[in-house]
């Protein structure tokens, strides 16, 4: 008896285990090794680098600015800038259409408002809450000693993240952008 019931509840997990397996979400693997080829790759290579505003004298003992590119162990002090390059490579022999390049401002930095380097068909906005919203302008609403409520233009200190938007990145091609951050 003990082992006709054991057989019975084994065949309900097996039926319950299959009926489970044929039913997972579109996306789960049941196989237990997947491997792409190596043939494909991403049709957009993006590489960030970053840079340190560094003050260096010409032949006529004029200041002048150069920027010194950050290792992995780079020490920055508060009120230095930091200079920072998005590449992106279009490898495809297509265009790419629609492109957004979202990127925050690092903590412990600050934004330099007007500071970003763009092409002409580029388009930029700016978020001051957490990446969830983009604008050209951000603002916040400033309440004035009398009570009245004012909108004014936010302070770099409130920027989050920046985002570049290229309506179209051709074929074997290479756009880059720029922006600067001051450590606070």
């Amino acid at each position: 008896m003990k082992q006709i019931l054991m057989t019975g509840i084994g065949a309900s997990i097996l039926l319950i285990t299959a009926s489970f397996i044929s039913n997972l979400p579109d996306g789960w693997q049941t196989n237990s090794a997947v491997a792409q080829s190596p043939e494909k790759q991403q049709a957009l290579k993006l590489v960030l680098t970053a840079e340190k505003q560094v003050l260096i004298n010409d032949e006529q003992g004029k200041q002048k600015i150069a920027w010194q590119a950050l290792n992995n162990k780079a020490i920055v002090k508060p009120g230095e800038i930091l200079r920072y390059t998005l590449t992106g490579e279009n490898t495809s022999d297509r265009p790419l259409k629609n492109i957004n390049f979202n990127q925050p401002v690092a903590k412990g930095m600050v934004y330099v408002l007007k500071s970003a380097h763009f092409p002409g068909d580029v388009k930029i906005s700016y978020s001051i809450d957490g990446g969830r919203s983009f604008v050209t302008n951000p603002t916040i609403k400033v309440t004035l000693p009398n009570g009245n409520i004012q909108t004014q233009p936010a302070p770099a200190s409130a920027y989050t993240h920046i985002r570049f938007y290229s309506p179209v990145i051709p074929a074997k091609t290479t756009l880059k952008v720029t922006y600067q951050t001051q450590v606070r």
